[in-house]
């Protein structure tokens, strides 16, 4: 069974930053693109970062550039999300993904963390 596990998220207030991981097996991690989603109060599940399973390219929703860094750690199979200057409209469980076609539709899910952004 495949697992990621994310964990990271947390009480923020607006302007501060997070550093959310996702965590697989090594089979996953090594073989697989692997990204981020976001599901806020209310709204569709939406595509936030990606990065390919080599780490050279990394793709990123328009509304998030410049805030959201998306990385990934090959000694420890995990995959991170550093979010800055975070904005109450941030809030919302941040889903890690996996294989597939990534950004429509992920061959994998981890259970989500819950990021809030207090004003």
């Amino acid at each position: 069974q495949v697992q990621l596990v994310e964990s990271g998220g947390g009480l923020v207030q607006a302007g501060g930053s997070l550093k959310l991981s996702c965590t697989t097996s090594e089979r996953i991690f090594s073989t697989h693109a692997m990204g981020w989603f976001r599901q806020a109060p209310g709204k569709e599940r939406e595509f936030v970062a990606a990065i390919s399973w080599s780490g050279d390219n990394t793709y990123y929703v328009d509304s998030v550039k410049g805030r959201f860094t998306i990385s990934r750690d090959s000694a420890k199979n995990t995959v991170y999300l550093q979010i800055t200057s975070l904005k109450p409209e941030d809030t919302a469980v941040y889903y890690c993904a996996a294989g597939g076609d990534l950004q429509r539709n992920p061959a994998y899910w981890g259970r989500g963390t819950q990021v809030t952004v207090s004003s």
